[in-house]
């Protein structure tokens, strides 16, 4: 574990969702989406309908407690189950290994009596989701999701019944859709904005020289030090690290490390300990203590370049050659970010008003995936973050996944809506659109577009990414219908 020398600081950018991130996201079987549109409801794809020769009778459906499930009672002939039976007999008897017969002679009875429960089963998952297929069809219902069958009843040479409980999507309408409207504030980029980025540009250009006076540390000085930490903990092994600049009195510096380094000379060591702040942004130090053991190897100041046309030409930017070319760029610049920043903000408002005027029914099993997805997400980050493997293994999973369950409902109910919306205004992604979306993925992550495409093809990403594409495209059209 890596010792840190500085605060945490917040980084401030906007989640620009641009063309190439939904492809690449897809080809990982990830959705990536602004806060509202975290899901797609063809991931959770029904069960294939394909007709098939039976007889049903006494069927039903009816609504539970859950407005999107439904249940259907279902009943295949005897003499299909006699069919089906005798055919699942053959296949085995087949097939059948049993010692002192040829393959293919073990006797039928020896086959019925030594494989009843396999024959059984195969007769079960050959009829069950043909019949179960069979009736949803009939009663025009889609599920959504695998169903739980309850109440099966087999046995040879008499009719199968079971009960399947399953979800629906209920029909909906969106009528008064484009009556939404959200203010669409100027932008406005100020002065002492476009000055602050031009000071930070300049300390990013910094030189550092070095101090050949015999003197120690003082504050505005950066410190050129080798450290090695270590943990009490057991199992922690050291961390050393080399020329390291450490800014004495510096905002970011951690207090501990200006207090003990301030006045140390080149060549004298400092030790000391260092006690993590339990929200620390290193998810891996915070709350920890750490020793330290650092040397000084030199003092450095810091030489900030001159505002000036000579500066900025030394930049080497196409087409920027004097202040008032850079002040251009940087207007421009934060005036593209502050729009993405607004148009943001403003489609979350308008996905807040849609699912508001239509708060329709959302099937459990869509909300479930969505849960998953937003938590695979948050663990992924904090991941990155430094969270450990046993840190996840403390986790109440129960309470997070009830944490994400409001928000989940409003995102399902927010891409059901804009799919709807697609729907309505005949909005489509063609080929060629769906070829351009991969095409600027596969730049954006260096990758080529026929193994992204494969890729997305052998993850069922492509119905998905399509998919994506239109609710984008809807969410896009509210946005312009809004002003």
């Amino acid at each position: 574990m890596a010792g840190s020398l500085t605060r945490a600081c917040p980084v401030s950018y906007t989640k620009l969702f641009a063309v190439g991130v939904r492809a690449a996201a897809c080809a990982h079987g990830v959705s990536v989406r602004p806060p509202g549109l975290h899901n797609n409801i063809s991931r959770l794809k029904a069960i294939p309908l394909t007709s098939t020769d039976l007889t049903a009778s006494e069927t039903t459906a009816e609504v539970i407690k859950n407005p999107c499930e439904r249940e259907v009672s279902v009943e295949v002939s005897a003499e299909e189950v006699a069919r089906e039976w005798k055919n699942a007999q053959a296949r085995f008897q087949k097939h059948a290994r049993i010692p002192g017969f040829r393959a293919g002679k073990v006797p039928a009875t020896l086959v019925r009596s030594k494989f009843a429960d396999e024959i059984k089963s195969e007769v079960v998952e050959h009829l069950v989701p043909a019949a179960f297929r069979e009736e949803t069809k009939k009663q025009n219902l889609i599920p959504i999701g695998q169903p739980k069958v309850v109440e099966l009843e087999l046995e040879e040479e008499k009719p199968l019944r079971f009960k399947a409980i399953f979800e629906i999507l209920p029909p909906f309408e969106v009528e008064g859709y484009k009556e939404i409207k959200a203010a669409h504030e100027p932008v406005v980029v100020e002065d002492e904005e476009i000055q602050k980025t031009i000071d930070g540009l300049r300390e990013q250009n910094s030189t550092y020289v070095n101090v050949d006076e015999d003197r120690g540390l003082a504050d505005g000085d950066f410190g050129s030090v080798a450290f090695k930490s270590t943990s009490p903990e057991e199992g922690g092994e050291p961390v050393e690290m080399n020329d390291v600049l450490v800014d004495i009195g510096g905002k970011n510096t951690l207090p501990a490390f200006t207090e003990n380094l301030r006045g140390a000379k080149a060549g004298e060591t400092r030790s000391f300990d260092v006690t993590y702040a339990e929200d620390f942004g290193d998810k891996r130090l915070a709350g920890k203590t750490l020793h330290y053991d650092v040397e000084v190897k030199g003092i450095k100041t810091k030489t900030v370049p001159e505002l000036n046309d000579e500066w900025v030409a030394e930049l080497g930017q196409e087409e920027m050659k004097t202040l008032d070319d850079l002040r251009t760029r940087i207007r421009e610049g934060i005036e593209h970010e502050k729009k993405h920043q607004a148009e943001h903000k403003i489609k979350e408002e308008l996905l807040g008003q849609l699912t508001a005027k239509f708060p329709i029914d959302v099937p459990t099993v869509l909300v479930e995936n969505s849960i998953d997805q937003r938590l695979e997400r948050g663990l992924r980050s904090l991941i990155q973050q430094g969270l450990r493997a046993e840190d996840i293994k403390r986790m109440d999973l129960s309470r997070l996944r009830d944490g994400q369950r409001e928000g989940a409902v409003k995102d399902v109910r927010a891409n059901l809506l804009l799919e709807k919306i697609a729907d309505v205004e005949g909005l489509e992604v063609t080929d060629e659109d769906l070829d351009k979306e991969i095409s600027a993925a596969a730049r954006q992550s260096k990758q080529n577009p026929l193994a992204l495409r494969k890729q997305l093809e052998e993850n069922n990403g492509l119905a998905g990414l399509r998919q994506q594409m239109r609710c984008d495209r809807a969410l896009d059209l509210l946005y312009k219908q809004s002003e």
